[in-house]
């Protein structure tokens, strides 16, 4: 509920239901308590609003495609916690994964009027999204996770996932591991980044990329990586590293190992991504390659602020990983 949903119902201008909350005069007596009314009965609790702000949605569009994906609903939280400090107000919406949805969760965004927009992944990098803010959107701020569009008024916040896979790969070798291979989930911009530091990690330990033991389109969840490990073992039976996209990925994965007799790590090292919840509540502790989603997070609502406060911001970051490691390694 904004102060512009509280003035259609009182049937007044926006400054004026701005006039009530901030107790400035300019309002008659009847229609002051008449919108009070409104403003208890909907359960408004707006921060201050200056002078400068009145006419201003301070609405913050954040979209996700799946609302389910604990590492990008970590994010959002954590955005809009930071927001909320300087009296933004952030609508998540669930936008599902098509060019479709997609390019409808940014038409909806601009229909309510936000001030800036957060789209948390790099699944939005795509064409279709593109075109959708250039039509709706083409002066408001969009700020990026992970991903990057060439607009002018598109700015990311990338991790560095290339290099911290392969730097995966260098910590099972220096752990004696040869025979190592690779869990990814769905196509998107992130996802070949990480396969493409998976192929530099192995070729620097002289395996070609035609030899790469690499199991794409693994789902995202438990029993995705349960069940492709169970076909990596029956492929390859000589494994004695796996490193996985995610974390949860990775979680199903020991479970189809420790079925199958294997001992994680003694005969198995196993390697996960985005240092989330699950790495620390499986069994044995999985060691995760933090991609840096509370860094990004932050990083992200400081720049937009800046933005929507008239400061310029430089349009690409790029935040290095770290390994995180834990029992599994």
């Amino acid at each position: 509920m904004t102060i512009y949903d509280i003035a259609r119902e009182a049937g007044v201008s926006a400054s004026s239901v701005s006039r009530v909350i901030n107790n400035r005069p300019g309002v008659n007596r009847e229609m002051r308590q008449k919108i009070q009314r409104l403003l208890e009965q909907h359960h408004y609790l707006p921060g201050k609003i200056t002078p400068e702000a009145e006419g201003k949605s301070r609405l913050v569009g954040v979209l996700v495609a799946d609302i389910r994906a604990q590492h990008h609903i970590r994010g959002a939280y954590h955005i809009a916690n930071e927001l909320s400090r300087h009296d933004y107000y952030s609508m998540i919406l669930n936008t599902g994964d098509s060019d479709e949805q997609r390019a409808r969760g940014i038409q909806m965004l601009a229909q309510r009027r936000v001030e800036a927009v957060v789209l948390m992944g790099s699944t939005y990098q795509t064409p279709a999204v593109c075109e959708a803010i250039r039509e709706h959107l083409p002066k408001t701020p969009i700020f990026m996770m992970n991903g990057f569009l060439d607009l002018p008024n598109v700015y990311g916040v990338l991790t560095d996932e290339r290099s911290g896979i392969a730097d995966c790969v260098q910590l099972l070798a220096a752990k004696g591991r040869r025979h190592i291979a690779f869990f990814v989930d769905k196509p998107t911009p992130s996802s070949q980044l990480k396969t493409e530091g998976f192929s530099l990690g192995m070729s620097r330990l002289g395996v070609p990329e035609k030899d790469l033991w690499v199991y794409r389109r693994v789902p995202a969840s438990s029993e995705g990586g349960y069940q492709a490990a169970q076909r990596l073992l029956r492929d390859h039976p000589d494994l004695d590293g796996l490193i996985c996209s995610q974390d949860i990925i990775a979680c199903g994965a020991m479970r189809a190992l420790q079925a199958r007799g294997k001992q994680v790590p003694q005969d198995v090292a196993v390697i996960g991504t985005d240092n989330s919840e699950y790495a620390e509540i499986c069994t044995p502790a999985l060691t995760s390659l933090d991609n840096m989603i509370f860094d990004s997070s932050v990083t992200i609502a400081h720049k937009l602020i800046d933005r929507l406060h008239g400061y310029s911001t430089n349009q690409r970051t790029l935040l290095l990983t770290n390994i995180v490691e834990r029992a599994s390694t």
